[in-house]
């Protein structure tokens, strides 16, 4: 196969670059375009060889595109509506979160492929079926030509026959069960491979304030697990929803931690929480988690 010259919209700090790599497919990835100063900073520290254009995809022309003459299109729209494009590309890799394979834009996209005689298929994955560590379902499009359209294959759940879990946080009996069938997947790698340790790891600790206000909401997590929730762009800043916490004193029980915790006053509740050491996961964790390789760089 010849050198595919390849475009990457939407990309962030390169995670689609870092996966073409990986994949050994002969390419050379001539533009990306993201609007994302910071994200634009540490892509651009990874690959300075790539030409980086700093703005909407609205704000490429046609002329722009029959410049580059791409022969792949790669990206990873944000969790949000999207611009359609009419380029037609030899190939298209698209990534999305669950729930873009029952939106209009997803139909929209696929009428459109049909139009375009490209063959399609479509994909709805989790990190964990290719052993990485937290749990986001993914809906994945990948197409040349000509068309023929495939129905969507769901990855399948293991029937539980274990006992009732014990709750001790606000979260369903549903909820605590399918996290420990997660935990329970051998094929699954535990979190302690992703975990590194820094000099002051003491600067990712919880603070007392967010321990007494959102304990019973944070989704906690301890080395021997294998699983996270999805990590998003306002972790470290907002706790409910963002991602994960660490727990990082693996010799405290957790359920004995919150057993009757709401009965007690805030210094003793906060004596107990602080026993946890609990912790957010440091950038060069989550970059482990999210398959970025060990070169892979703050700029």
């Amino acid at each position: 196969m010849d050198q595919l010259r390849v475009l990457e919209l939407y990309s962030g700090i390169g995670g689609m670059h870092y996966a073409l790599k990986e994949s050994s497919v002969p390419a050379e990835v001539v533009a990306a375009v993201d609007v994302n100063t910071t994200a634009n900073v540490i892509y651009k520290h990874n690959f300075t060889n790539t030409p980086l254009l700093p703005k909407t995809i609205e704000g490429m022309t046609l002329q722009d595109f029959d410049k580059l003459n791409v022969d792949m299109i790669l990206m990873s729209p944000p969790c949000q509506p999207f611009t359609r494009l009419s380029k037609r590309p030899q190939f298209v890799l698209l990534e999305n979160v669950k729930g873009f394979e029952t939106s209009a834009a997803r139909d929209a996209l696929l009428n459109t492929l049909r139009q375009c005689d490209y063959s399609f298929q479509e994909f709805l994955i989790t990190p964990t079926h290719i052993m990485e560590g937290f749990p986001r379902p993914v809906s994945s499009e990948s197409s040349d030509r000509p068309a023929v359209p495939n129905n969507l294959p769901t990855p399948s759940d293991s029937e539980s026959k274990r006992s009732e879990p014990i709750i001790f946080k606000m979260e369903t009996a549903q909820e605590s069960e399918r996290k420990r069938n997660q935990d329970s997947q051998e094929t699954v790698r535990r979190l302690q491979e992703y975990l590194r340790e820094e000099d002051d790891m003491d600067q990712y600790l919880l603070p007392p304030k967010t321990l007494l206000r959102y304990a019973l909401l944070m989704d906690m997590v301890q080395p021997s697990s294998r699983r996270s929730v999805c990590f998003t762009k306002g972790y470290g800043h907002y706790v409910e929803g963002t991602g994960s916490v660490l727990q990082s004193s693996v010799d405290v029980d957790l359920e004995s931690v919150f057993k009757s915790l709401e009965l007690l006053s805030d210094e003793d509740k906060l004596t107990k929480l602080l026993r946890l050491k609990l912790r957010y996961f440091t950038p060069r964790e989550i970059a482990n988690l999210m398959g970025f390789p060990e070169d892979f760089s703050k700029a």
